[in-house]
């Protein structure tokens, strides 16, 4: 291509006057690509563990709100915690679904209490169904608790009432538990796992 000095001056300034008019934000046409913005990048991360069956699969969930007190947390995502040593990352069918059961409109999200000889369920305070739960127990145990046996040795069992436990807790939240129930004499004593 033939180009003498002053062309090449006049196109060279061209470009320059171009490339700063661009630089400063004004160009003519708009970016045809762009990123999507990331949809966890405000999302706060909890970690948790899946509670369907007694395998314990770690989970990580994500929710948007500010922590305030009259906002709400919203859980807008769940994934397997890679970090965990059941799943390492990976979730069942049921665990990809949590999402789904957290959402659902017909989970229960606080005590209900059927009347003895009604067919309709009322809801109660926690406080009301801790206190009622805790009264049924003791009455319960008042009137069936076998301090000894036919030999006259202490035995101290409560068989008239039973335990039925998440298979989802930890260790520690199992010993707890089972410390609890023993030390009010109950023998039938099981898991969720084996059910």
């Amino acid at each position: 291509m033939g180009m003498n000095r002053r062309q090449f001056l006049r196109a060279s300034g061209a470009g320059l006057a171009a490339s700063t008019i661009v630089a400063l934000g004004f160009s003519p046409l708009p970016a045809m690509a762009e990123t999507r913005h990331y949809k966890l990048a405000k999302a706060k991360e909890t970690r948790n563990t899946c509670p369907y069956c007694s395998v314990g699969c770690g989970l990580l969930m994500y929710s948007l709100g500010d922590g305030a007190k009259n906002v709400t947390s919203d859980i807008i995502h769940i994934e397997g915690d890679p970090d965990h040593p059941v799943n390492r990352g990976t979730l069942c069918p049921k665990g990809a679904g949590l999402l789904d059961f957290i959402h659902s409109p017909n989970r229960l999200k606080f005590p209900e209490i059927r009347e003895p000889g009604t067919n309709e369920w009322k809801r109660v305070s926690w406080d009301e169904a801790m206190t009622r739960l805790a009264g049924l127990m003791k009455a319960d145990r008042d009137a069936n608790f076998i301090p000894t046996n036919a030999e006259g040795q202490l035995v101290n069992r409560w068989t008239s009432t039973g335990m039925l436990c998440a298979s989802a807790s930890s260790n520690e939240t199992g010993y707890i538990t089972h410390k609890a129930m023993r030390s009010m004499g109950m023998l039938v004593f099981d898991n969720q796992a084996r059910v």
